[in-house]
């Protein structure tokens, strides 16, 4: 089994611009201050924090490493986007590093969370940027998971109890 570790999350940088805020172009204090995940592989999640709340907006990949996949144009789109439709939220970005081991990076494993962490992102924020990944699984079970809203049975607390299932 692969056991991944978070770490985060982590203050994006900004620049105030006439047009709005922007995350800054010279990242390169950003990866000083966050070297122990920069050289790093597994996922991240963008997200604006609000208060108490952190809302996920993106979550990506990498097999190749944290800093040379996290701010590409491409994310900065995505990222821009949450940003903008946020006047006072503060960006964030989280980290679930791969464990270092000798041989190949469990590249299947990181996929795999990936899914995962879009489907719960999907789960707070169906506005989630992501494209790839959202088919939201075609079952559920009452009262437990992906029933829609109202009480659920006894049987079926006690099956999300024994389960470790949060509704």
């Amino acid at each position: 089994m692969v056991l991944f570790e978070p770490y985060g999350p982590f203050d994006v940088p900004l620049d105030k611009h006439p047009s709005g805020r922007l995350i800054s172009e010279d990242l390169s204090s950003f990866w000083e201050k966050h070297q122990e995940v920069a050289c790093e592989v597994g996922c991240y999640i963008f997200s604006i924090k609000t208060g108490r709340a952190v809302v996920p907006y993106y979550v990506g990949m990498t097999s190749d490493s944290f800093e040379n996949e996290c701010f590409t144009d491409h994310k900065l789109k995505h990222y821009h986007q949450a940003i903008a439709a946020y006047a006072r939220g503060k960006p964030v970005i989280s980290y679930i590093v791969h464990p270092r081991r000798k041989g190949k990076t469990n590249i299947k494993a990181i996929e795999e969370l990936e899914n995962f962490l879009i489907q719960a992102g999907m789960a707070v924020n169906p506005a989630l940027r992501n494209v790839r990944g959202r088919t939201e699984p075609r079952w559920g079970i009452k009262g437990v998971i992906r029933s829609g809203p109202g009480k659920a049975s006894i049987p079926a607390g006690q099956f999300a109890q024994m389960m470790n299932i949060k509704k």
